[in-house]
Parts: structure tokens; C-alpha cells; sequence
């Protein structure tokens, strides 16, 4: 999986895109909004921006997400889930998505449970230093953008990762076994 110069962050969660708008201005951000582009188009634009920080709205497994929680919340289709993983890890190896450095996730109080078990257990417990809940403001988010710290990137088997998705349960994502 490549990796970039910037650091690239997702901003996840209700008023993301209020939130990259007003990032825009800050020194060394490059802010983007998917907006109509393809995964892929946006993640060539996205590899080629030299800013130091490239912060975005496009999250690469925002359908993973979706599909995890469809699931366990009982709306999703037989098999969905599985799909979107294969789909996903195609994408990933077709590098039509890339993985960003850090999620920042937008006030995950206020978001459904199992959601919320996605950002904060899932992803979290996968690379707990990359995910970063912050309330939705451009201030908040702009000093969380000035303190990440560093920890271990996405998991190095990210394809076994994927896969066992289905069976990491909401209220034990992110725990010890």
C-alpha cells in the first residue's frame, strides 16, 4: 500500500464538510471535498497534493463501515458485508482508495451506537492513535490536526483484518480477546 509525503486525514461524521471548508485557509492544509469525483480520480488528486496536511471527506472504507453496522444492527443484506470487504480490498490493492494517516471523527457522542462501535472500537482498536474524536469545529479540529501523534499505522495484515470484521461484535470491537 503506498503511502504519501502529506498526512492525510479523514474527517469523519455530521459537519465534516463545514468543517474542511474552514480548514482550508490554515497553513500547510490542503482541504478537499469528494464532491462528484470517483474514489478514484479523488485519490489521484489526493497523491498529488504536496501540502502538509491533505484533509478530506472521502473515507476509503466508509462502505465497510456502513455495511458492519447494517449487520449487527440487523438492516443489512446476507452477504453485503463480505462483498463490500472483497470490494474494498480490490480498490485498496488497485490503490483507487488509500488508507489516510489519521481519522478525525466528528462528535461520535452523538452518533448511533453501533456506529460509534465502528470509529471508536473497530477502527480504534485496529490503530488507536489514528482515530481522533473531536467536537465538530474548526477551531477543535484544527488544534487536533496540530497535536496528532504518532502510533501504529493500519494493521499489517490488513486483508485478515477485513475479513474477520464480521465477527468482531460491537460492544467487544477494540478490546483484548
Amino acid at each position: 500500500m503506498r503511502r504519501l509525503s502529506s498526512t492525510v486525514v479523514v474527517i469523519a461524521g455530521e459537519g465534516a464538510k463545514d468543517v474542511i471548508s474552514g480548514l482550508d485557509g490554515l497553513h500547510n492544509v490542503r482541504a478537499l471535498a469528494r464532491g462528484e469525483r470517483t474514489p478514484a480520480e479523488f485519490t489521484d488528486h489526493i497523491t498529488r497534493t504536496t501540502a502538509t496536511y491533505v484533509v478530506h471527506d472521502a473515507d476509503p472504507l466508509a462502505d465497510v463501515g456502513e455495511a458492519w453496522a447494517d449487520f449487527f444492527d440487523g438492516a443489512g443484506v446476507t452477504g453485503t458485508l463480505e462483498t463490500v470487504i472483497e470490494q474494498t480490498l480490490a480498490d485498496l490493492r488497485a490503490e483507487r482508495l488509500l488508507l489516510p494517516d489519521y481519522y478525525v471523527v466528528l462528535d461520535p457522542e452523538n452518533m448511533p451506537p453501533t456506529r460509534r462501535h465502528w470509529w471508536l472500537g473497530v477502527l480504534a482498536g485496529a490503530a488507536p492513535a489514528r482515530v481522533v474524536p473531536a467536537h465538530a469545529s474548526i477551531a477543535q479540529v484544527a488544534g487536533t490536526l496540530a497535536h496528532l501523534s504518532a502510533g501504529r499505522w493500519w494493521p499489517a495484515d490488513l486483508e485478515g483484518w477485513l475479513r474477520a470484521l464480521p465477527r468482531v461484535v460491537p460492544d467487544r470491537a477494540g478490546l483484548p480477546a
